[in-house]
This record gives structure tokens, sequence and C-alpha cells, in this order.
């Protein structure tokens, strides 16, 4: 969507200004090179010009072009892909962060032409330019990933985690899309850097057929002219594959986000829904970082209805984390359904924000639902115009039903909502408990909320932590 955004908001004058820069920084060429009074120091613009519309057209032009085009293509394409699956590998593993560190920071740190200099003397002039090139953008990946990856907002990747989307999909809807930006961003400087380097490499080797050869040549035949034409041509190439592989790594988000929405046949999802599963913590001791906070004994039963109806901050939140075992107690015994069994909505907002409401559903529904299925499911708590946006487009109280209807479209044994009516109005608060009661179909319900009403909009028991747990 940013880069969409970025392209409509450039103006005929936003055009304008910028070849007024071109053309001033050109004017300025021409007046130095009349100044030397020399094309052997510094050929003017026209005299490159001339030069470059003699080269194009003729075949040993793109012969050269193709020749370093391949080698520095295939080195960023090999470091991009090693440093992409190494850097994940190494976020997942510290030990392996710690094995790669001295090798990786010694690689982004050392001199490239030394580097180039030992790869003549390994693998000849014809190989150099490649492994320069990895060498020089496999870094830069390695650190961006490894990034990107520490500063991911870790709440979608566990909701999707509990309701049992399977790795590969929490990886294209949510840790993808995290981590785009960064390599955007990096990828803008390691695609010059790749040039810089695979050029730099053949104008030490100048191995025959390269653009590094040509230049070099011009540099001792005085070819000032050719020198310009040549360094023009590596400059537009850099500009261009920077462009074409920017925009290729930007489309692989919206590819990644359909590729993670399940697509199930009809004979698949025609099957039984799961036996509520009761809830239970025996004696639990709940706490953050070894800290207690209190002891907790709670019996759900299966199939039951149960509002936890404390105020704001009695540890409701903590309790419902450690339900669905992403907080490990401190003692004591908590059983309740695994994954894939659990569905749960938090109380933070937790979508992916360039799905859609429909999209949402459809990636935690485990092939429970079709496309229309979901559709219908939205239109019980959606207008139907905020349907096919994406979620980032919608308001607070619309974001909001749209995790209610996902974690009704989950075929859990069990459903935890913690505050699920935040944000809502009292119109849309009682639709919202009413579609809960439509489609709960006998699961057992374990609800946190604050609202007083909640419990008898639910139908439910109502319980306190100060009554289910004696604080220590």
């Amino acid at each position: 969507m940013s880069a969409e955004n970025n392209k409509a908001s450039v103006t005929p004058r936003d055009v304008l200004r910028r070849a007024g820069a071109v053309a001033f920084w050109l004017l300025v060429w021409q007046l130095a090179s009349m100044a030397v009074g020399s094309e052997l120091l510094l050929a003017g613009p026209v005299t490159v010009l001339v030069r470059l519309t003699q080269l194009v057209p003729t075949p040993a032009f793109w012969t050269t072009v193709g020749f370093s085009l391949a080698r520095i293509a295939a080195g960023f394409a090999v470091a991009f892909a090693l440093g992409l699956v190494l850097g994940l590998l190494a976020h997942r593993w510290y030990a392996l962060a710690e094995l790669l560190a001295p090798a990786v920071s010694f690689l982004k740190s050392v001199p490239i032409v030394c580097v180039i200099v030992l790869l003549l003397m390994w693998v000849g002039s014809v190989r150099v330019s490649a492994i320069a090139v990895f060498l020089a953008v496999f870094p830069a990946i390695y650190f961006s990933v490894l990034e990107g990856r520490s500063a991911a907002d870790p709440g979608l990747g566990e909701l999707l985690r509990v309701m049992g989307v399977s790795g590969w999909r929490r990886f294209l809807a949510d840790a993808w899309q995290q981590l785009l930006p960064y390599l955007v961003a990096t990828c803008r400087n390691a695609c010059g850097m790749a040039w810089k380097a695979g050029v730099a490499a053949e104008l030490i080797g100048s191995p025959r057929g390269s653009m590094g050869e040509r230049i070099y040549q011009a540099k001792l035949l005085l070819e000032t002219g050719d020198l310009f034409a040549w360094t023009i041509v590596v400059v537009t190439l850099s500009w261009a594959c920077e462009k074409a592989f920017l925009a290729l790594l930007r489309a692989t988000a919206d590819w990644a986000l359909a590729a993670s929405v399940p697509r199930v046949a009809a004979a698949q999802r025609k099957q039984a829904a799961p036996a509520p599963a009761g809830i239970l913590l025996d004696n639990v001791t709940l706490g953050y970082d070894g800290v207690p906070v209190a002891t907790c004994n709670l019996a759900l039963a299966p199939g039951s209805r149960t509002v936890l109806a404390d105020p704001s901050g009695a540890g409701k939140t903590t309790l419902v984390r450690t339900v669905c075992g992403l907080l490990a107690p401190l003692s004591g015994r908590v059983q309740a359904p695994g994954s894939v069994a659990l569905s749960v909505q938090f109380q933070d907002t937790r979508l992916v924000e360039a799905m859609t409401a429909e999209q949402n559903v459809l990636l935690c529904s485990a092939g429970a639902l079709s496309a229309d299925e979901a559709h219908t499911l939205l239109a019980e708590l959606l207008p139907k115009d905020a349907l096919g946006r994406p979620v980032s487009e919608l308001s607070g109280g619309q974001r909001r039903r749209v995790e209610l209807a996902r974690a009704f479209a989950h075929p859990g044994a069990a459903v935890v909502l913690d505050e699920p009516f935040a944000s809502l109005d009292a119109a849309s608060h009682q639709a919202a408990a009413a579609f809960v009661l439509r489609h709960l179909g006998g699961r057992t319900l374990l609800v946190a909320s604050h609202a007083s009403g909640d419990v008898d909009l639910l139908r439910a028991t109502p319980a306190r932590l100060g009554d289910a747990c004696g604080e220590r």
C-alpha cells in the first residue's frame, strides 16, 4: 500500500522539479568540461552521449553488459537467499548466531579490494566479480534479517500459534510482512553495493568481455568519452536492477498474504465439530519472570459458560495467557485444549493489517469455512462495505468485531475471549453478545470482561479472581 501511495503522490510539478535538477547538473558538467578545455581530461555530456549512441546498438555492447550483469546478479541472488535463510535460522537458534558472528562481522569490515586481490589468486578473474558481490551483500542482508526479526511484534504470531495456524502460514502472514520493510530498506543500498563491488572486481581482474575490462581499457587509452559512457551504463544498470528487485520484493507481500490463506475442498470442510473441552487450573501460581502474582483454582466443565467479571487490572489477562499456554505457571497444573483446539481473542488487537476481514477469518479457520461462509459470518457483525477492505482501514470497533468473528470461525473445543466487546457501543455490544451465543455451538466459553452486564448477555456463570483465586 505504501508504495502505491508514494506513486500516486508524485505530481507533474515533482517530475518537472526532478528534471530541472538533472538539467542543472548536466549544465554544470558541460561548463566544467568547457572550463578544463580538454576532452582527454573531462569529456562533456554531449561527447559522452554521442559515444553512447555509438556503443549501444552494437552486439559487442550487449554481450559485455550480459557478461557482467549475469555474474553480478548471480552473486546478489545467492547473497540474498543465504543471508535470508541464515538470518532466520540464527534468530531462532542463538548458538548458530554466536557461531556466525565473527565470520559475518569480518566480512562486513574487511576492505573489498583486499578480498578481490585474494580471490584473483584463488579463483581467477572470471569468477571473482560474483564472489566479490556475494561477500559485499551477504552481511547486509544477514544483519537486516536479524534486526527485523528481533524488532518484530510477537503478538499476532502468538495468536496464530494458539489457533493452530501452521508455521509456514504464520511466516507468510506475519513474520514476512514484518521483515519485509527491513529487507526493502537494506536492498536499496545493497543493489548499489553489488554493482560497486562487481565492477571493482572486474576493473582489478579485467576478465575478457566484462564492463570492468572496457572501463580499464578506456582509461589506458585515454578514451575519456568511453570511460564516462561505460560509467553511465553501470550507474543506469545499478538503478534499473534496484528498481526491478525492489518491485519484485514488495510484490512478495501480496503473494505471501494470498498464499497464507488456506483453501480447502468442500468435502474436507464437512467434519464433525470437536467435543467441548473443560479448562482446569489446579493450585496454579500465576506470575511473570518468577515473581508470583496469585495462586488460582478454577474448574470449567465442558460446555460451560463463565465470565470473569473483575475490574481492569485485576489479572484477568494473565490468567487468559496462562490458559492459552503463552505464560507458563510458576507451579501447579493447567489443563486446557492445546493448539488447534482453542479459539481465542486477546485484549489487544492482533490482525494481519493488509488482509481483508474475510482473509483474516479464513487464515484462522483451519479450512472449516469457504470464502462465502466467511463473508456470511462477518456480515452478521459488519456492514458489507467493510468486508472487502484491508482491516487497517476499519474503525476500532469494526476491527474488534473481525477478531470476534475470527475466533468463532476457528473450530476449537473451547473459546477464550479477553475483553471481546471493548470499543463497541451499546447496540453493537448487544449484537456481538448475541453473535457469541448463536455460534458457540455448545463449546466451553471463558470470557474476561469488566463490563457489568456481560454475565446476563452471555447467560454465563459469573466468577471473580478473588473468588476463584487466593492471593498470596
